[in-house]
């Protein structure tokens, strides 16, 4: 699909095709992929912002932009950007998203949304007040196979839903010599693993089901020595039971340091009638267990349900992955800056501060040892 949308030129007396102007702010792995996203999207990346006053063309040149800009307010200033997509590291996701909203602009915004929930609540505040398209990146909700679950959910295939478990999984910060700017709670944030990946497997827990997290138990661990050292570690590792609010029972575990384990998003919904599970490694298929017997679903756009069929891009048997799940997450943005539709499922700043505020939950349990706390909606 290509973005652009049409306008009016009076010495022609037609209209033209526009296409949307793309800021990427943060030009890391997180910048790369979303530029990349922008252009299959028919956008074009006319700018980027760099971490320093004299490193604007190296921003530029990191992201395939037109130009680079030494800092976010001359960018705003003068890109005349459509959409602004900020990917900086979360401590400074609150100034770079209000900074947007405020000089007009459509903005996807990479999670946690904010590192605390009073920040969280502003933004998503501010982006209503502005009646600007304002999104998370919660992609995995577009996978294919995630929406046939979602689908077949909704039917009340699975029956009667009595519990739900899984985890989030990955081994790059195992080892006492892995670092990055996350680990540092002054740039990433109180919390680490859950915000980074807790976040993404709630939210597609209460994505497929339309069931919400009610009251939640958590406990955290810091299991490795860093290179640098401070008086509150961030968690390597949670583990958190909760109940929903329709009375589902589930458990999340979620880590960092599970050697092996690469980017594992595991989701199993159990039912009377039929059990559902998603592995995010293994994303072609979706396995349906049931009494009689047990079946493996495999993506094929000719058998998918209408929702889940729209976000098959090839043939069954070519592989998608993660990245086309990130195309088609700009793809939707994009048609709702355009005006086109409300694409169905597509995350929102209400969705983000929802993660904000079950991240919150989970540190304010683990920091009781355990205690039950509720999530507030």
């Amino acid at each position: 699909m290509t973005v652009t949308h049409l306008t009016h030129t009076a010495a022609r007396g037609r209209t033209e095709p526009r296409t949307l102007r793309i800021a990427v702010v943060g030009t890391g792995f997180m910048g790369r992929v979303h530029a990349e996203a922008a252009r299959r999207a028919g956008a074009e990346v006319v700018a980027a912002v760099a971490g320093t006053a004299d490193g604007a063309a190296d921003a530029a040149r990191a992201v395939g932009a037109e130009r680079g800009y030494p800092d976010l307010g001359s960018l705003l200033a003068e890109a005349g950007a459509d959409v602004v997509h900020v990917c900086t590291p979360n401590a400074r996701h609150a100034e770079a998203v209000d900074s947007a909203l405020a000089a007009g602009a459509h903005v996807i915004c990479e999670k946690p949304l904010a590192i605390g929930v009073a920040d969280a609540t502003a933004l998503t505040g501010a982006a209503e007040a502005a009646s600007r398209v304002a999104t998370v990146p919660f992609v995995y909700r577009f996978h294919p196979m995630v929406r046939e679950l979602r689908a077949r959910l909704a039917t009340g295939q699975a029956g009667v839903v009595s519990t739900v478990s899984g985890g989030y999984l990955q081994d790059w910060l195992s080892r006492p010599s892995d670092d990055d700017w996350r680990v540092d709670p002054a740039v990433g944030g109180p919390s680490r693993a859950f915000a980074d990946i807790g976040s993404h497997w709630c939210d597609l827990f209460e994505f497929v089901t339309g069931d919400r997290v009610h009251r939640l138990s958590a406990q955290t661990v810091a299991v490795q020595p860093r290179p640098r050292s401070w008086a509150t570690p961030t968690e390597d590792a949670a583990a958190v039971q909760f109940t929903t609010q329709s009375g589902v029972l589930g458990t999340v575990v979620v880590s960092q340091v599970a050697a092996g384990r690469k980017n594992r998003l595991h989701l199993e919904v159990s039912g009377t009638e039929a059990s559902f599970a998603f592995d995010q490694e293994d994303p072609e298929r979706l396995w349906v267990g049931g009494r009689n017997g047990n079946q493996v679903l495999l993506r094929d756009p000719q058998t998918l349900s209408p929702s889940a069929a729209r976000y098959a891009r090839l043939p069954a048997g070519h592989a998608q992955g993660y990245q086309d799940c990130f195309d088609a997450f700009v793809a939707d943005t994009y048609r709702a800056v355009l005006g086109e539709d409300q694409p169905d499922g597509l995350p929102t700043f209400a969705d983000g501060l929802r993660a904000v505020r079950i991240t919150d939950a989970v540190l304010t349990s683990a920091a009781s040892a355990g205690a039950w706390i509720e999530v507030d909606r």
